[in-house]
């Protein structure tokens, strides 16, 4: 009936990423002082999303299927600001990182209320 469930999958991803963002975002806040540590981030959904796999892509089952490559091939590339704003050399910004932080919240709540919805969808379709 159900071969493939996107919305899931696309859920899930969504979740990953809010997960990703939020963990560089909290490692960001705790070097806040760090003489030359440098502000990380990753690239916003959408952009990732887009190049990611398209549904028919081959994905691997298992660790020794197609290269190793198992699950989503999502790519978190993790970026760093190149420049230091303060006298020693660090480029966080703590309402910079607020910001995101609230960002990533509300993309993490978007991601589970997709879930939520489809979920709520699928019982209903099977009566439930």
């Amino acid at each position: 009936m159900f071969t493939e469930l996107n919305v899931f999958k696309i859920a899930y991803s969504m979740a990953s990423h809010a997960g990703k963002r939020q963990a560089l975002v909290a490692e960001n806040i705790a070097n806040a002082d760090t003489p030359g540590y440098h502000a990380k981030d990753i690239k916003p959904f959408k952009e990732v999303y887009a190049a990611g796999a398209r549904p028919g892509d081959m994905v691997a089952s298992r660790g020794s299927h197609l290269n190793g490559i198992h699950g989503s091939n999502m790519d978190w590339a993790v970026t760093t600001s190149a420049d230091g704003t303060d006298p020693n050399d660090n480029s966080v910004s703590i309402e910079t990182e607020i910001l995101n932080g609230v960002e990533v919240k509300r993309q993490h709540d978007r991601a589970l209320a997709i879930y939520k919805t489809s979920m709520s969808i699928l019982r209903t379709s099977l009566g439930r």
